[in-house]
This record gives structure tokens, sequence and C-alpha cells, in this order.
């Protein structure tokens, strides 16, 4: 396929001029991602059930540059509003780091209270605005998504903007992926008696 078939793949969907910047010569690797955001508009988008019970924290990276003062309470009670559509749910806390600029994860003392809160099964759902908010560094969620998702009780997180929900089908394959794990890390076996599926 040459590079001029591969603008057609992309201009079938929405999205195709943010991602011009991919074609940079390596025309198998803009190949492969043409496809895959093709098969990804095509799937049914999985979102966490509103019928499944849920202990939800909710991360906020917060940085006003509104001339509101009350701009945080606000977007909290946007939250409140919208989870209390879903009775099961319950909201556990805020988790709230300020910060114009997205942060390395453990220079983020409530990101890192939220995930000790999910080791401790005190919250099973986290929503957030967006990646960004979380890291810098696209590994590092990677990594965390994965290691949260395989917990005794696994735990997702859904980033609004982008859409994704790590705890869907879909991404199951990808949770045993180790090309985003650090040299030495091994996926568990399929057959273990500890692991639980992601979705049962």
């Amino acid at each position: 396929m040459d590079e001029i078939d591969i603008h057609a793949k992309l201009a079938q969907i929405e999205t195709a001029p943010h991602f011009s910047e991919i074609f940079d010569g390596d025309t198998e690797r803009a190949e492969m991602i043409a496809e895959h955001l093709i098969w990804l508009h095509t799937i049914r988008r999985e979102r966490p059930l509103v019928s499944k019970p849920y202990k939800v924290g909710i991360y906020i990276r917060y940085f006003n540059q509104t001339k509101y003062e009350n701009y945080l309470d606000f977007h909290k009670k946007g939250f409140v509003d919208t989870l209390a559509l879903c009775p099961k749910w319950e909201l556990v806390d805020f988790y709230i780091d300020e910060g114009s600029t997205a942060p390395n994860m453990e220079n983020a003392p409530e990101w890192c209270r939220l995930l000790q809160d999910c080791l401790d099964g005190k919250v099973d759902l986290i929503i957030t605005q967006k990646v960004s908010n979380v890291t810098k560094k696209p590994q590092e969620i990677t990594i965390m998504s994965r290691y949260l998702a395989t917990l005794p009780h696994p735990v997702g997180i859904y980033f609004i903007s982008e859409d994704i929900f790590t705890l869907a089908s879909y991404y199951q394959e990808d949770m045993r992926d180790t090309d985003f794990f650090p040299d030495g890390w091994v996926s568990l076996p399929d057959d273990d008696s500890e692991r639980r599926l992601l979705h049962d």
C-alpha cells in the first residue's frame, strides 16, 4: 500500500487531519495506525456499565485559567450531578492535583493517594478527563492501566475526552502485550489459577 492509499484510508474517519504528522516516511507504521483507527471507528465503544456497582475515584488535574474563583466547585458539581444518574455507583472521593502541565506520576500526591486506595480495594473505577491529566509519559499510563487491571479486584480507568475505558473487552489482548513493559517483566499465564477474568 502506498502513501496515497493510506491518506485515503484516513479520510474515511473524522480525525484524519489530526494524524497527518504520522507520515514521516515510515509507511508501514502509518498503514498500521490508519487501519487501527478505522477499526476503532467500527467497534461498539465500551464504557463502564451504569448497571454495575462501582466505587468511583475522580481524579482532577486542576489549573484555574478562568476568572471564576469557584470554578473547581463547579467542575466537581458536574461530576456529582452525573454520578447521581448512576445509583449503583458510589463516589469515594475527589483526588485533585494542581498544576498546568501533566506531571510524572510519582510527583502527583493525590494520584498516588488514589492508586493506594485502589490497591486497598477502596476504588475500582477511576474517572478523569483526559490521559494528559495523569502523566506526560504514555508508557506510564499503559503500565499502570495493565497493573490495575490484574489486581484481584480489577480497577478500570475511564478517560472522558478520549472515550477510553481500560477494562473494555477489546483491550484484553493488549493487556497481554509486553512491548511497553520494562525489561524483565512477563505477563501472567492464561492458566494461572489466581488470575481472574477482567470481564466476568
